[in-house]
């Protein structure tokens, strides 16, 4: 898979998220590393397999393994720094702020990148993952070491689009999957009558309970649940 197949699976609803990836696939204000790394490490936040997948694929022949490890230590350590930082900057207690982190980050000095990009691909995280503490952190990095304003926003981009990706195709995989806990189907025999249907926590309460009832609709589906249940044990 790749980008292109990537974009043919995404609705026309999101057709805007489609083009937009078209078109930051050829961005030219960043390097080949600096807008691959910042795919990668933004579709590695964002969470979605298939994205992930695609966006591996379409970059693994366009990056060095050097800077492949790069960018999923880029998503690695942010997914950490990120949820740490913006809880200190939110908290109304200041004292947080200004503790020591005391946690391991040791990649961030010595990415095996050029620093410059791997500070790039840690901005673009941060935006998928809403640090403020920590964009305004990396921006000012990337901007003494020489990116201009454009090339930042070339980033944000990259991970604004990859992660409406992401959304978008786990929503679609929501509404239109079907759930690991999905209640098996269950032949019935001859002249019997299927009770009305039942949840899985409904299921679990008559049979951890074996509650019973004098009336002819409960029993009836109370049996019914039973086989269910005896059907589904038998096909796991």
């Amino acid at each position: 898979m790749s980008i292109d197949a990537l974009r043919d699976q995404i609705p026309d609803y999101a057709k805007d998220i489609r083009l937009n990836l078209g078109t930051l696939a050829s961005e030219t204000a960043l390097s080949d590393q600096q807008k691959w790394g910042a795919f990668l490490a933004s579709a590695l936040a964002a969470g979605n397999a298939t994205v992930i997948k695609a966006v591996h694929a379409e970059v693994e022949s366009k990056l060095s393994p050097e800077a492949l490890t790069a960018a999923k230590a880029a998503a690695a350590i942010m997914g950490m720094n990120n949820v740490y930082y913006r809880a200190t900057h939110l908290m109304s207690e200041t004292a947080y702020a200004t503790m020591p982190a005391k946690l391991r980050m040791n990649v961030i000095g010595n990415p095996g990148v050029d620093k410059v990009d791997f500070e790039l691909w840690s901005l673009a995280v941060s935006a998928v993952n809403g640090c403020g503490m920590c964009l305004d952190a990396h921006e000012k990095v990337v901007r003494k070491a020489g990116l201009s304003a454009d090339q930042v926003q070339a980033a944000l981009r990259i991970a604004a689009a990859v992660n409406a990706a992401a959304q978008t195709l786990t929503a679609e995989a929501a509404l239109n999957g079907k759930s690991r806990l999905s209640e098996p189907s269950l032949p019935r025999q001859t002249g019997e009558r299927r009770g009305p249907a039942l949840s899985w926590p409904a299921l679990y309460y008559f049979m951890q309970r074996g509650r019973r009832s004098d009336d002819d609709e409960s029993h009836g589906q109370v049996h019914w649940v039973r086989r269910r249940a005896q059907h589904a044990c038998a096909n796991l």
